[in-house]
């Protein structure tokens, strides 16, 4: 039998729709170009905008696409973001390392945000510290970073309560929609945020694309953060990808198709999981269990087993899962998500996520809970006989 996937939150498997609008593209010329090559590029990237600018709700020309989530970061989180400076960023207890790494604000001037026990923002906490700063200045202008889904949990975050909060003390919202997209609401409206960011190979894309969209043209840079020829009207110097911008956006057209009914598939293959997990080991610790999380996601612990142990037993058998964050997880440093949320580190070295997507299916998720059950049963024999 074939391995089982349980990895979609790292890196979803390439959609076939992705594929093949790729491999169209991939002879595509330059889209800078003024010949019939370079327009059949432009239109290949223009085409994939459009579809993102609809399904996000602003202008095509507010989409910057972008290698990645990482450097749309890195774009996004700066202090002179727009024609209006922030001098704070608050940054939610979650966030992914793009976010806690790649922004370009002094270190004095970031803070964190916990999360509650359930691994959401803690929306009195933000207020508090939203008053704090605006009793010292009232001229203080925050930005926050927070992310719609966490990519550890599952857990969906309150964006649109944040927004509003961070709106009312003058501020900005920069969301990291990445682990959302396709799977809940996280268009401009839906979220009150004031600029989004995404990347392809989470949505069943190609590597190397991402974007940065804005909700209005007054958020647009003023400076660009690679300088270059030109492209991306300005904003991202470096010739464009045209296979990867086409098989994002056909991964985008793809991940919003029939969301509801997949979302209720997924949520049904996560229930099964999480109840068998806890059948086979009453004893599993369940991360996010009383939040609202998207479907596809269950994070939880075997207390006294080693996670990066457990990864490597279920390579062993056949199944690709991760311990966290596919950016952080070979760190032996616990899970900052988990670390936010009180869990303490030793359950926290405990942690596993499964992800699951387009591919998964029925017999992946009994097959797995075998596989648990063997791999548990096993590990719990080699400590009780090293005691």
């Amino acid at each position: 039998m074939g391995r089982i996937y349980f990895d979609y939150n790292a890196t979803a498997p390439l959609r076939p729709e992705a594929r093949a609008a790729a491999v169209q593209a991939l002879d595509a010329g330059n889209a800078s170009s003024v010949h019939r090559e370079g327009r059949a590029a432009r239109q290949s990237i223009e085409l994939a905008r459009a579809a993102l600018a609809a399904a996000l709700g602003t202008q095509a020309d507010l989409v910057v696409f972008v290698s990645g989530a990482t450097e749309a970061a890195n774009m996004a989180l700066r202090p002179q973001t727009s024609s209006k400076a922030c001098d704070l960023l608050l940054i939610g207890g979650g966030e992914h390392p793009c976010v806690v790494a790649g922004h370009g604000f002094a270190p004095e001037k970031v803070e964190i945000v916990a999360l509650d026990a359930q691994g959401r923002l803690d929306l009195e906490i933000l207020r508090e510290k939203l008053a704090e700063k605006r009793a010292l200045s009232e001229q203080m202008r925050p930005m926050l970073a927070l992310q719609a889904v966490n990519n550890e949990t599952g857990v969906i975050q309150p964006v649109a309560e944040a927004a509003a909060m961070v709106h009312a003390a003058g501020g900005l919202v920069v969301c990291d929609v990445v682990q959302a997209f396709g799977r809940v609401e996280t268009n401009f409206a839906a979220t009150g945020a004031d600029l989004l960011f995404l990347s392809s190979h989470k949505l069943g894309g190609p590597k190397g694309a991402g974007a940065l969209a804005f909700a209005r043209r007054e958020l647009l840079p003023k400076t660009p953060l690679i300088r270059g020829g030109g492209q991306e009207r300005g904003f991202r110097g470096g010739t464009e990808n045209p296979a990867a911008l086409a098989g994002f956006g056909a991964a985008v057209a793809a991940s919003l198709a029939g969301r509801a009914a997949e979302s209720q598939r997924l949520r049904a293959l996560r229930d099964d999981l999480q109840a068998g997990v806890l059948e086979i080991a009453p004893e599993a610790a369940i991360f996010g269990e009383g939040a609202a999380r998207v479907a596809n996601t269950l994070a939880f612990a075997l207390p006294g087993l080693a996670a990066e142990t457990l990864v490597a037993a279920f390579d062993v058998e056949g199944v690709a899962l991760s311990s966290g964050s596919a950016c952080s997880s070979g760190k032996v440093a616990p899970s900052t998500v988990l670390a936010s949320m009180g869990v303490s580190a030793g359950l926290a070295r405990s942690a596993l996520r499964i992800s699951m997507g387009w591919k998964t299916d029925d017999e992946e998720v009994v097959r797995f809970l075998q596989i648990l059950a063997r791999v548990r049963e096993r590990m719990r024999s080699r400590l009780a006989n090293s005691a």
